[in-house]
């Protein structure tokens, strides 16, 4: 058995409330655009850009790279190099900015082939790259050529080589430079990098960083 509520009255209507003023809505959506504009637009940017900056001061800047006091790239980013006296890159397909043709390690429009394993324009290409990275570096016919040699990278701006692409280059630059091959592989090995934590990658050589201490053999 139920007990009624004497204080019950059905007849009384629940009561809306009230809906807020639309200029306070309207203000209350313009104080909080502005309080995460300056929270997430401007006071964290300036928070993780201070911290880089005193943890990692050379990552924060740009890992750029000098000779002569003058600036003359960035560690992580890769850079054309095409003559026979210095060490070459992965292959790019980047593009020129306009569109109108390809401009390899073209850092302001970074990009792939998007070419998938199965695309026969990535077959044909992929055998290209080989026969010329063998003539190019006077291997034989046979001989086995590292997969970054004729690859290229997601971004097109790759600034490694792996140790085995990079060694198979040291007689070309060693001839083109009038050097020993032993004197361009011990430049080669004193920028080599190991897997991370070492287990992660492959052992690797900075593009740039190798051409630098080519540039500076005495």
């Amino acid at each position: 058995m139920t007990i009624p509520d004497p204080f019950f009255n059905e007849s009384a209507a629940p009561v809306a409330p009230r809906p807020a003023p639309l200029p306070r809505l309207l203000l209350s959506s313009l104080l909080a655009a502005v309080l995460f504009t300056l929270v997430c637009g401007l006071a964290y940017p300036l928070l993780t850009t201070g911290v880089a900056g005193v943890l990692f001061p050379k990552q924060a800047q740009g890992s750029l790279l000098t000779r002569d006091g003058k600036t003359i790239g960035s560690a992580v980013l890769g850079q054309n190099f095409t003559a026979p006296q210095y060490l070459h890159g992965r292959p790019s397909m980047t593009n020129k900015t306009d569109g109108s043709g390809p401009e390899p390690y073209n850092a302001e429009n970074s990009g792939a082939s998007n070419w998938g394993a199965t695309n026969a324009k990535l077959r044909d290409t992929v055998q290209e790259r080989i026969a010329a990275f063998r003539q190019e570096n006077g291997l034989s016919d046979s001989a086995p050529v590292p997969v970054d040699a004729v690859t290229a990278s997601a971004s097109g701006l790759d600034p490694d080589v792996s140790l085995a692409t990079a060694l198979l280059q040291v007689n070309r630059i060693a001839q083109a430079r009038g050097r020993q091959p032993a004197d361009v592989e011990k430049v080669i090995r004193t920028h080599l990098t190991g897997r991370q934590f070492g287990v992660l990658g492959e052992q690797r050589v900075n593009v740039l960083a190798v051409n630098l201490a080519l540039d500076g053999m005495k």
